[in-house]
């Protein structure tokens, strides 16, 4: 039982910044990689940034430079710092894990898990 939950999302103006956030709970034993993925409208869901239980990033080429990916492991969450902001970045924008999970060893099992969106409007 584990489950994503996304915050942070809004309306701002280009240029401007905003923090994301994405908090996992549950039965969690270690989580490998979380990532940022975001759709808008007609369009096929994207990958936007990931980072590894090692810390390494991975960053779309039209966020380089404009967006960066962090994590607290004590919390299980996972941030993605948003600056520069364009009208085209407009999507939902949706956290994904993948994780082990499991209440005891014998149980443990490896899970990828979505939350359900958070809504980032980039508009004057």
């Amino acid at each position: 039982q584990v489950q994503l939950v996304e915050s942070g999302g809004g309306l701002v103006q280009p240029g401007g910044s905003l923090r994301l956030s994405c908090a996992a709970s549950g039965s969690i034993v270690s989580i490998n990689t979380m990532g940022w993925y975001r759709q808008a409208p007609g369009r096929q869901r994207e990958l936007v940034a990931t980072i590894t239980s090692s810390s390494s990033t991975n960053y779309a080429d039209s966020v380089k430079g404009r967006f960066t990916i962090s994590k607290d492991n004590a919390a299980n969450t996972v941030y993605l710092q948003m600056n520069s902001l364009k009208p085209e970045d407009t999507a939902v924008y949706y956290c994904n894990a993948h994780l082990v999970t499991g209440s005891d060893r014998r149980s443990y099992r490896s899970l990828e898990v979505w939350g359900h969106g958070t809504l980032v409007t980039v508009s004057s």
